[in-house]
């Protein structure tokens, strides 16, 4: 557990408060935590979908799990001060690109008001002492660059979606600088940050208009998947990967406080930027049984060409290194998804999949 630069003993018996925990990030990170024996609470919405890894998996079990909505300000105070947590996860959010076209004032609330009701919150309570805010990498002003961007690099958005996790990067940072300054950490001991990732795949997403969900669906129902922009350049990464460096985060800002208080970026190395294309082809040909794609004609309003990380300042400083090529990636990915389809038990099989990845990096 060394070796992947987690420490198992910091995180056992930690009061852990996830926002968001439903989701698929959420998911991931509740099981990954009940491994390393934290006491977890989560606050979400129920799932968004049906399936969802949350359900199949059975992440409820052995967490204290609320349902509760991030706008809700006066419910959320009342489960972060009744749970006195000492690290907080924001996941709750709008994570759609598409539907942030129909649904603008939906997804401005929760991503940015709800960013704005969690650290409020926080505000009202002495016993955190790390916060940990997921926006995205689509929070950049996008130039469509060639070179990574740095987390010094304008906050921008061509959609409502980018637009506004830009917004809730704007708002961690006016918090930060206004209630938990770095300046007075030994006054108030919170260690705010906020990590940004791109696209993020693993077992057990079915959200609308994502890559990997749109193509699994077809292949079970033996149906040709329509491909729309298949040109188009993404950063893949592995959700163990990311949660990785989430989690080597926390403990670093746990122990050097205020030093660490900042935004980070966890991005792929270059040889796990795949065209659409590339990751269809692939993929038809780890699930076989005459899977296949075609383009289609029809086109969201917008799609960025190109658009990476810079991730020097969390290898130079954390440490962190992203490990899964990107075979090995969608090999386990869709290995979890095809589990499902065959019914296996699937808290067993992710957890396997975690203690795996512990294995190989340890």
């Amino acid at each position: 557990m060394e070796g992947m630069g987690l420490n198992k003993t910091f995180w056992s018996g930690k009061k852990v408060f996830i926002t968001g925990h439903t989701g698929f990030k959420g998911s991931w990170l509740t099981s990954w935590l009940k491994l390393l024996g934290a006491s977890i609470t989560g606050y979400s919405l129920p799932p968004q979908t049906n399936p969802s890894l949350f359900q199949v998996a059975n992440v409820a079990e052995g967490i204290t799990s609320l349902n509760g909505n991030i706008l809700d300000l006066e419910n959320l105070q009342k489960a972060i001060q009744t749970q006195q947590p000492d690290i907080i996860f924001h996941l709750a959010a709008q994570p759609l690109v598409h539907y942030s076209y129909q649904n603008p004032i939906e997804t401005y609330a929760v991503n940015v008001m709800g960013t704005a009701n969690l650290l409020q919150a926080v505000r009202s309570i002495d016993s955190t002492r790390v916060v940990i805010a997921v926006t995205s990498d689509k929070c950049y002003e996008n130039r469509e660059w060639v070179w990574g961007y740095r987390e010094s690099d304008a906050m921008g958005g061509f959609d409502p979606y980018s637009s506004s996790k830009g917004c809730a990067e704007l708002v961690v940072s006016a918090y930060r600088r206004s209630y938990f300054n770095t300046k007075n950490y030994d006054q108030h001991r919170v260690a705010l940050a906020t990590v940004r990732a791109g696209n993020v795949i693993g077992g057990g997403d079915w959200s609308e208009d994502r890559l990997i969900p749109d193509l699994v669906r077809s292949f079970i129902k033996k149906e040709v998947v329509s491909i729309r922009n298949p040109n188009a350049c993404r950063p893949w990464q592995y959700i163990l990967d990311i949660l990785r460096g989430y989690l080597m985060l926390t403990e670093q800002l746990w122990h050097k406080g205020g030093q660490l208080a900042d935004a980070w970026n966890f991005g792929p190395n270059d040889e796990n930027i795949k065209s659409v294309s590339w990751i269809a082809d692939k993929s038809v040909a780890i699930w076989g049984n005459d899977a296949k794609w075609a383009l289609t004609e029809n086109k969201f309003p917008h799609e960025a060409t190109c658009l990476k990380l810079d991730c020097n300042k969390s290898r130079s400083i954390l440490g962190w290194e992203p490990q899964m090529a990107i075979h090995d990636l969608l090999l386990q990915t869709l290995n979890w998804y095809k589990a499902h389809h065959h019914q296996e038990n699937m808290e067993q099989f992710t957890l396997q999949q975690i203690k795996n990845y512990e294995n190989k990096r340890a």
